[in-house]
Parts: structure tokens; sequence; C-alpha cells
């Protein structure tokens, strides 16, 4: 029987305490979604991603955000999808005008 595979630690030690902290502002009421202006932050898993954000610019193991890249590739795709439709108008509209002369 095999052993299993000890596994590395996705977020360092540094990112879970600017998490904790995080959460701690939020409980107390004084965590903000951002500079001047905004509103508390009400949710918990905002909170979660403001402490993460933190940990990131302090430059503690984060992994990077995920959505980003699904964003990304959704984007190029509807692009793509785009530009091929405009192609079949285009197309279709000179054919519509040789066939009228």
């Amino acid at each position: 029987m095999a052993a299993k595979k000890k596994s590395a630690r996705k977020y360092g030690k540094a990112a879970s305490k600017s998490v904790k902290s995080a959460m701690h502002r939020k409980k107390s009421g004084t965590l903000k979604s951002g500079a001047g202006r905004h509103p508390k932050v009400k949710s918990r898993e905002q909170a979660i991603a403001i402490g993460l954000s933190e940990a990131r610019a302090k430059g503690a193991k984060v992994p990077r955000k995920k959505t980003a890249k699904k964003a990304a590739k959704k984007s190029t795709a509807k692009k793509s999808t785009a530009k091929k439709s405009a192609r079949k108008k285009s197309t279709r509209k000179s054919t519509r005008k040789k066939s009228a002369s």
C-alpha cells in the first residue's frame, strides 16, 4: 500500500493572518470596501477577498485569482463569435447587391 503524498499549503500563514484581521475588522464594523466614502463590508465572502488581496499586496503566499482568467477567456470567445457573425452579415449583403444588379 502506497503512502499518501503530503501536499504543500496553498495559502501561507501570513495570508491567514491578514484574512483573520479582515474578519475581525468586519465584525467590529471598521472594514470598508475601498478608500474614501465606500460603504462598510457586510458579507463574509467580501471580507475574505479583501484579506486575501491585502496579503497579495504584502507578498504573502496566495494563489492567483481564478476568476480573472475565466473572464478573459469568455471575453475573447465573445469577440471571436461577434467577428464571425459580422463577416457572415457582410457576405450576405454583398451577394444581395450582386443579384439585384
